[in-house]
């Protein structure tokens, strides 16, 4: 079942001077098992969308369902669909609190009442997907950990109360290289052995080009394209409109066919770009590379 926006309108100190509509009759569908970036400037409304998908803001109108589940609802129902959406807000390694590594991913599960064994069965699971190794960090407090480490720790504790949905907010921001490159590793293996459906919002068009299966641009409060990124990408007058540019290796590949080069623009890592380029110069009968 997927996440459905309906007709949703967020409006920010409603009634007062401060008034302001961040988002404006939004309707979004998150397919079951989908890995979709949300992208935009600063203001666009990305952040403000993600937030209504677990509960955090309630739209001013229209409606958000999670598994077909109106989560605004007062029932268990709605309860329990809204904990099926796990939230990782960027900078996440600010909202750690606990004295340990284990104590920290172990809050959500003791809040939901569990046994203690399977709440260290949830934490030694989520902290060995985020490679972190059990019995060394355990008993470590979590602010004697690098950045990246603390953000590893911040996404166990979403783990660890296993949702069916997670929701990433910049989750790059910040990060050194290493650190991000691992973190990008660590989602997309996620979202290929889980099979969680991930949606992850961010700036970044080269994290966005390697990770997603569809891109979401938003521009003042309304959705201006959603597509794969083969055809979101090509989009340029959208991307524009949203001020964002397309990857460099589109760019580049691009402005070799403008040149004559006969080769297709449409690839997102160094990697697959310097393949078409190899493959074009062969097919016009240059030097073999």
């Amino acid at each position: 079942m997927p996440i459905e926006l309906k007709g949703v309108t967020y409006t920010y100190m409603k009634d007062t001077p401060f008034e302001r509509t961040a988002l404006k009759d939004v309707s979004l569908t998150i397919a079951d098992g989908s890995m979709t970036a949300i992208a935009g400037h600063t203001g666009s409304g990305k952040s403000t969308l993600v937030q209504h998908l677990n509960g955090i803001l309630h739209p001013t109108a229209g409606e958000v369902l999670v598994d077909g589940v109106n989560i605004l609802g007062k029932n268990k129902e709605a309860h329990f669909a809204r904990r099926k959406v796990g939230m990782v807000f960027q900078y996440p390694e600010q909202q750690l609190f606990e004295e340990t590594v284990a104590a920290d991913i172990a809050f959500g599960p003791k809040n939901l009442e569990l046994s203690e064994e399977e709440i260290e069965r949830r934490v030694r699971s989520a902290m060995e997907f985020v490679q972190l190794d059990y019995e060394e960090y355990k008993d470590v407090s979590p602010f004697r950990l690098s950045g990246g480490q603390m953000r590893r720790v911040a996404i166990a504790g979403v783990l660890a109360l296993e949702p069916s949905y997670l929701v990433l907010d910049e989750p790059t921001a910040g990060l050194d290289p290493r650190a991000k490159e691992a973190f990008l590793r660590g989602v997309a293996e996620l979202h290929r052995k889980k099979k969680l459906t991930i949606i992850f919002v961010s700036h970044n068009m080269d994290d966005i080009a390697r990770l997603a299966e569809r891109v979401v641009f938003m521009h003042d409060g309304r959705i201006l394209v959603d597509a794969p990124p083969s055809e979101a990408f090509f989009s340029s007058e959208k991307m524009r409109e949203a001020g964002l540019a397309a990857p460099p290796t589109v760019t580049l590949l691009s402005r070799l066919r403008e040149a004559g080069l006969d080769v297709e623009a449409d690839a997102f890592t160094a990697d697959e770009a310097a393949k078409r380029i190899a493959r074009a110069i062969r097919k016009k009968g240059g030097t073999s590379c």
